[in-house]
């Protein structure tokens, strides 16, 4: 086991160093200036490059890799240029806002889709398994912007049950968990989770019919072994895979909630993107790119080490 677990982490290394580079090329070969933000439109020559020389954009790209790489190893990954605050603090608030959204969104996607799949692959061709089936092709389908919108006309204007946008009464920074602050994710975690859900239905629903067509399961009920018995065994042949669909979607998630964050108006990694782009912040861009594409890669990494526990075959492959 333990030499699995550094098998993967060394695997893992080479992939967050791929990952940083990507992150650091991609936002400088965009086009424009990102100093225009924050220089007067009659800067002189000096003072442009004096803030090029504060910023460290009259390097070299290796060299300006290599400074932004190490100060990242040091948790210091450079200042705004929006609002010349530490990127760092921005980041890991949006971070903690957009991982309990995601947590949430993932928890009411999976136990959904879950109890969808089970019930379509347990009675297949029948009107549940239709039902399902039709229930997991609309979480694919339908664009989540609209529905975020859509659920907040109905729950929020019409019947104002729910919040529509924030994340509770006091902000972002004072969040608790009250049913006052929950009233606000509601409306955002179960537009998120419908992604999760419909993908995770149509999984389980295709392990569960093929898992129930097998001969051992023939045979254990050829035994006299209970419904629920069966039941039992489905579920432990279907954990693996689903909890490996579970932990990409959760990456997912974390990383592609902008459109959703956006519309809510929720203060998480989506919303802070949307923000850097549009104020071609270069620093804060990088440092969101790279704290979730980092994310992902543990994620993905904690889901491995998972499957091996409920998984041992895995280890021994």
């Amino acid at each position: 086991m333990l030499a699995y677990l550094l098998r993967r982490a060394g695997y893992a290394l080479p992939i967050m160093l791929g990952v940083s580079f990507l992150c650091f090329m991609l936002v400088h070969i965009a086009p424009g200036d990102p100093l225009v933000a924050i220089l007067p439109a009659d800067a002189s020559v000096d003072l442009q490059r004096q803030m090029m020389s504060l910023y460290g954009f009259d390097r070299s790209l290796p060299e300006q890799f290599g400074h932004w790489l190490w100060r990242a190893l040091q948790g210091d990954l450079g200042t705004s240029i929006a609002t010349s605050r530490p990127v760092a603090q921005e980041v890991m608030k949006a971070v903690g806002n957009t991982f309990m959204l995601a947590m949430m969104a993932t928890l009411i996607g999976f136990l959904s889709g879950s109890l969808f799949g089970f019930v379509a692959g347990y009675f297949r061709d029948s009107w549940a398994d239709r039902l399902a089936s039709f229930l997991s092709v609309v979480g694919v389908s339908v664009p989540h912007y609209w529905l975020g919108m859509v659920l907040v006309i109905v729950f929020s204007s019409q019947l104002m049950w729910l919040p529509a946008t924030g994340a509770g009464p006091d902000g972002s920074g004072a969040w608790k968990w009250d049913p006052e602050h929950l009233r606000y994710m509601v409306l955002p975690a179960v537009t998120m989770s419908f992604i999760p859900m419909g993908i995770v239905a149509r999984t389980v629903r295709a392990l569960v019919a093929d898992i129930l067509s097998q001969e051992f399961v023939v045979g254990l009920r050829a035994r006299g072994l209970s419904e629920f018995g069966v039941f039992r065994h489905v579920v432990k042949n279907c954990a693996p895979t689903a909890l490996a669909v579970m932990g990409l979607q959760l990456g997912y998630l974390l990383g592609g909630s902008i459109l959703i964050e956006t519309v809510f108006s929720w203060p998480g990694t989506g919303f802070l993107l949307n923000q850097a782009i549009f104020q071609r912040d270069l620093p804060l861009l990088q440092g969101t790119i790279l704290v979730l594409a980092l994310f992902f890669v543990a994620l993905n990494l904690l889901v491995d080490v998972l499957q091996t526990v409920f998984d041992p075959r895995i280890e021994r492959a």
